[in-house]
């Protein structure tokens, strides 16, 4: 949650406001969180106009010195919704503890997505999941391909890219775009005999799947290679425009991480956190 170390970290004093209970239809699940200070925040409840009466509440709050509130809304005409449901937010402010322990959630290791390859794929995925709740690195040999990217993700500079496949934690997810078929191989290779992702794309065509799969087959014929998603963004439904194929591609991976996050640690309130990344 982009903001949030920032202020738990911070001086100023921190109301966490979340959704505690949902009836009907509600633009955020129970459990959506926001962190708010006199005069930023971090997170979202659904934006719109619940999220700003739950700041304006949250500061009143803090003025008045208060450790708890809570607010029942209705999400109908009144206030500019029509989502028809209702929400229930408690607003707490936060002790040194608390601080402490939404910080450490916050910085508990989160799977990660190693985009392989900086071309123009691989940049737009980038940029299309860098505002997921992932842990975003684009991999790529040449400096100059890097060099290009203007998504606010983690880049690496490397010779041997499957060293950063080596290093990733469990249940993460790999999508290998490189310049060259033979790298793709190796890497989506590499990629799978971890055992443990959750997630293998390959960019390219039916064919190109057949003719790894034969690959695969001749080099390491334990490898599961029904795991693999080739082609990838198979959502785009054959437009082959690299921001329609990152897209597409951004959603199964999200999901893929979503499942394999149901019941982990790390990843608590991590998918719950997705649209926090402001």
């Amino acid at each position: 949650m982009r903001g949030a170390r920032e202020i738990l970290t911070g001086e100023a004093a921190v109301i966490h406001a979340q959704i505690t209970r949902v009836q009907g239809s509600s633009p955020r699940e129970a459990g959506a969180e926001m962190f708010i200070t006199a005069t930023g925040c971090a997170g979202t409840i659904g934006g719109g106009q619940v999220e700003f009466r739950v700041i304006e509440r949250a500061r009143e709050v803090l003025i008045a010195g208060m450790m708890h509130d809570q607010m029942n809304l209705s999400l109908g005409p009144a206030i500019g919704q029509c989502c028809g449901g209702q929400v229930r937010v408690t607003l707490t402010r936060l002790s040194a503890a608390q601080r402490a322990a939404y910080l450490a959630r916050i910085e508990a290791p989160r799977p990660q997505v190693l985009i392989l390859g900086a071309g123009h794929v691989g940049r737009a995925l980038a940029e299309v999941m860098a505002p997921l709740p992932w842990r975003v690195l684009l991999v790529d040999p040449r400096a100059g391909e890097l060099a290009k990217n203007i998504a606010p993700v983690e880049t690496r500079l490397t010779p041997l890219p499957e060293a950063e496949i080596a290093a990733t934690p469990p249940q993460s997810a790999y999508i290998v775009t490189t310049h060259d078929h033979g790298l793709d191989f190796l890497l989506t290779l590499a990629a799978l005999r971890r055992g443990d992702a959750a997630y293998v794309g390959l960019i390219g065509s039916r064919t190109k799947r057949a003719r790894f799969e034969r690959f695969a087959r001749e080099t390491d014929p334990a490898a599961e290679t029904r795991r693999l998603i080739c082609p990838i963004g198979a959502a785009g439904l054959g437009d082959k425009h690299p921001g329609v194929i990152s897209l597409a591609t951004a959603q199964e991976v999200h999901l893929a991480l979503s499942d394999a996050c149901t019941n982990a640690i790390s990843c608590t309130n991590q998918t719950s956190g997705a649209a926090a990344r402001i």
